[in-house]
C-alpha cells in the first residue's frame, strides 16, 4: 500500500522568553482513497526552538514520527519552498523523496484548526503573525502541454458527491482522491470536473501522473484558458477557450467549484463511451 505524507516545517505565531520566533513540524498521512480509514488520521507535531532550526532536528522529527506510525512513506509533499533545502536534505538522509506540491488538503486543514484552536493558547501567541503560517504563490506563466499530448477532446461535467462512495469499484489506472466527508459536502451536492478524451489517454494520464496534480481552474483575460496547477507553482494550458459557448461553460465550471468548497476533479478516458478511465483524480483549490 503507497503511503504518501504531507510535511510542514516554519515558524508560528508564538514567541518565546527570549522573544524569539517558536517553529513546529506538522506531519500528516495524505488519504489516498475516497473512504477515510483510522490509518489516514495519522498526525505528528512538534514544536522547535528557534535555536534548533535544521535539517538535523528535522530529520529526528521525522524519524519519530515513522517510529509513531510503524510505516515509512513512499514519499513526502510539502508546500512552503523555501524550506525545500532544509526539507530536502532532511528526507534524502532518510532515503524519502521530498516533493513540492500543492496537494497538501490534509495539512492545510489542520494548519488552518491550529492557528484557530491551538496557537491562540500557548504562551506568547501574537495574533498579528498568524496570518504568515500560510502561503500562496504567484504560479508561473502557464506552459503548453508537451507535443506528444495536445490536441485532445474535452468536456466539463459533474457527478454528485454522493456518486463518488463507489469510487473504488470504477476501473481507473491512474488516479488519487480523498474523503470528501473531510469537507463535509451533502450528497447532492454537484462536484464540477473535466474530462480528457484522448487515442493516447494512458500514455497522457501516466505523463499526468508525475506531476503532482493540485487544481484545474479558469482563467479569464484576452485569451481565456482552462489550466491545470502541478506542482509548487507550475501551470499548464489544458484548454484555449475560443467561443462563448467553451468560455460559459468554464465560467459555469469555477462557480460550481465554489459551492463545492472548490472540490472538483479531472478525468481522461479514451473516447465518451468508455467505461474506463485512464486517469482520474480529485482535486481541490485551496484558498
Amino acid at each position: 500500500m503507497t503511503i504518501i505524507w504531507e510535511l510542514d516545517f516554519y515558524s508560528r505565531p508564538i514567541l518565546d522568553d527570549n522573544q524569539k520566533k517558536v517553529w513546529e513540524v506538522l506531519i500528516c498521512k495524505s488519504p489516498l482513497n475516497i473512504h477515510p480509514s483510522s490509518d489516514d488520521i495519522f498526525q505528528y507535531a512538534q514544536f522547535c526552538s528557534n535555536q534548533q532550526v535544521n535539517s538535523l532536528w528535522l530529520r529526528q522529527s521525522i524519524e519519530e514520527a515513522i517510529a509513531q506510525a510503524g510505516q515509512k512513506p513512499k514519499k513526502i509533499r510539502f508546500f512552503r519552498r523555501q524550506m525545500s533545502n532544509m526539507i530536502s536534505i532532511a528526507c534524502q538522509e532518510l532515503g524519502i523523496p521530498a516533493i513540492a506540491s500543492r496537494r497538501t488538503y490534509t495539512l492545510d486543514r489542520w494548519l488552518q484548526e491550529r492557528i484557530q484552536d491551538v496557537y491562540p493558547h500557548q504562551p506568547g501567541y501574537q495574533s498579528s503573525a498568524a496570518a504568515s503560517s500560510f502561503v500562496r504563490y504567484q504560479p508561473q506563466v502557464p506552459q503548453p502541454l508537451p507535443d506528444a499530448i495536445q490536441g485532445q477532446k474535452w468536456a466539463l461535467v459533474s457527478l454528485e458527491a454522493g456518486a463518488f462512495a463507489e469510487m473504488e469499484e470504477w476501473d481507473i489506472d491512474f488516479g488519487e482522491a480523498f474523503p470528501l466527508s473531510m469537507m463535509k459536502l451533502a450528497p447532492d451536492t454537484r462536484i464540477p470536473g473535466i474530462i480528457i478524451f484522448s487515442d493516447r489517454a494512458k500514455a497522457l494520464a501516466a505523463w499526468m501522473s508525475g506531476l503532482e496534480l493540485a487544481f484545474v481552474k479558469f482563467q479569464g483575460g484576452v485569451t481565456p484558458k482552462l489550466l491545470l496547477e502541478t506542482g509548487a507553482s507550475d501551470s499548464w494550458i489544458l484548454a484555449n477557450l475560443t467561443d462563448t459557448q467553451t468560455l460559459a461553460e468554464a465560467q459555469g465550471f469555477e462557480s460550481a467549484k465554489e459551492n463545492a468548497q472548490f472540490v472538483h476533479f479531472l478525468a481522461v478516458q479514451s473516447t465518451p463511451t468508455s467505461e474506463t478511465f485512464a486517469g482520474f483524480w480529485l482535486l481541490q483549490e485551496l484558498k
